[in-house]
């Protein structure tokens, strides 16, 4: 394969598959991010937001999981949304989600220089966040199988952490240490368990969200992956009760020794994750600094994970003609180099960190990457309902689809709807201030407008129509 190649390499395997899913999206959702939404909604809102939003991530990945398995292609959603609904609206999707994982990797960036400061308080942001954008895009820049077997290893590394911490903390909580654990009686104090009533639940969703986002990451993955009817299906079953598992236990055991009232969870100066802070708060300062080097690690696992999934959506929009043909050109080893170098410079946004202060920008970020998330999870959720009402009024066997989604037609209309009531209500509490945080507004909304413009303005030039379900085409397209 010659450098002016426009093909991606099969050499993602089943293993790597899994692990890939789990490096998106255990990162700093969970470790960072999470402790925020104690803070704002409580234990009991917080728990809630995250098993609400784990359900309908379930119905997601099931639902890209039918699609994905029947037709593999690195343009995933993309491609489904314009085959199945409206080309429009594909194109748009496309560009939104690579915007989503740029953005995204700025913020992972931004939070490992945060993580820094744990350990060297006064060291300026800038140097971190040059060295860890430069590890990152390194990685991405081995080939295929060398970013799936690097991924494999760090997210190996970061859920075994995640264990050990649930096992550790589960023994604070009954008592089998010296320490004392608050336990239930953090779930009494105040106001809990559900802080700030529904705006606060509704905040914490958005939260929620940016914690799953990431396990979409297998229908990116599957354009490059062996066998993908075969191991699609299997990584969508294993992966997401894994990921939930840890989500929902994590938080649990958080809640429970450390009270939604500790300023330390909010802190727009955060240095520590509430994984490293319950162990130092329970004395065990020396785990906590390894914890800490290992929660490192899982951002710039996930980092890794969402600049792959960015750099394959720009090389897709190239091959398709929606930019310029330079992104669709690929390295002898099967790397789209020029589309990796674009990536890099919107997530060298997290060098504003420097600028505002480490905090605020990892929120900003939060806040303007998890709202197209959502719109990229409500894209896959429309996309798998006219999917299969097209599949079936065609006559279609589903024995003949290499992995059925359960619960079909509910299952994506209560996942569509939950989108869409989180992306109007993402940062309502700026509307219910005594003086509208119109800043806040903008940082949150900013995605929605962009979206629109970029669907209805791509429809008006192109006059495109909804696709008629009897029109549908069910060819595989094959893109390698």
């Amino acid at each position: 394969m010659n450098a002016e190649s426009h093909t991606l390499n099969r050499e993602l395997n089943s293993r790597m598959l899994n692990m890939i899913a789990i490096g998106g999206s255990i990162g700093t959702g969970i470790f960072l991010a999470s402790g925020h939404a104690i803070y704002i909604a409580g234990p009991g809102g917080t728990l809630l937001a995250y098993l609400i939003t784990g359900v309908m991530v379930y119905f997601l990945m099931t639902s890209l999981g039918e699609m994905a398995a029947f037709m593999p292609t690195t343009g995933s959603f993309y491609i489904y949304a314009a085959k199945f609904v409206d080309p429009a609206l594909g194109y748009a999707l496309g560009w939104n989600y690579w915007y989503n994982w740029a953005i995204t990797v700025a913020s992972e960036i931004s939070a490992a220089s945060l993580i820094m400061h744990f350990w060297l308080p006064e060291s300026p942001s800038f140097i971190w966040c040059t060295i860890f954008l430069t590890l990152v895009v390194g990685f991405n820049a081995l080939s295929a199988k060398g970013f799936g077997e690097t991924e494999y290893w760090f997210s190996f590394i970061k859920v075994a952490v995640i264990v050990l911490f649930i096992i550790g903390g589960l023994a604070i909580v009954f008592g089998a240490t010296t320490y004392q654990a608050g336990g239930f009686k953090n779930w009494t104090i105040g106001d809990a368990p559900f802080h700030g009533g529904w705006f606060a639940i509704v905040s914490a969703f958005m939260i929620a969200g940016f914690s799953f986002q990431g396990t979409e990451l297998l229908g990116i993955a599957a354009g490059e992956s062996k066998n993908p009817r075969e191991n699609l299906p299997k990584a969508i079953k294993q992966v997401f009760w894994r990921i939930l598992l840890f989500f929902v236990l994590s938080i649990f055991i958080i809640s429970l020794l450390v009270p939604y009232t500790s300023t330390q969870l909010v802190n727009s100066d955060v240095e520590m994750s509430p994984f490293t802070l319950v162990l130092k708060q329970y004395g065990i300062t020396f785990a906590a600094s390894i914890v800490n080097g290992v929660i490192l690690i899982a951002i710039l696992s996930a980092g890794n994970s969402g600049m792959y999934a960015a750099t394959r959506m720009l090389w897709y929009l190239a091959k398709k003609g929606h930019v310029p043909a330079i992104f669709s050109k690929v390295t002898r080893r099967g790397v789209p180099l020029n589309a990796l170098i674009a990536t890099t410079l919107i997530a060298m946004l997290a060098f504003l960190s420097s600028l505002f202060g480490n905090g605020k920008v990892y929120f900003w970020l939060i806040n303007a990457s998890s709202l197209s998330g959502f719109i990229a999870w409500l894209g896959i959720a429309i996309s798998h309902y006219r999917f299969r009402k097209a599949y079936l009024m065609q006559g279609k066997p589903l024995h003949d689809l290499p992995y059925v989604a359960k619960g079909y037609p509910i299952a994506p209309i209560i996942a569509t709807a939950l989108c869409l009531i989180v992306i109007a209500g993402q940062n309502i509490h700026a509307l219910m201030l005594d003086q509208i945080d119109w800043h806040g507004l903008l940082v949150s909304y900013i995605g929605l407008p962009a979206f629109l413009i970029l669907w209805l303005g791509y429809k008006w030039k192109k006059n495109t129509k909804i696709i008629k379900l009897e029109a549908c085409n069910f060819d595989y397209e094959k893109t390698f």
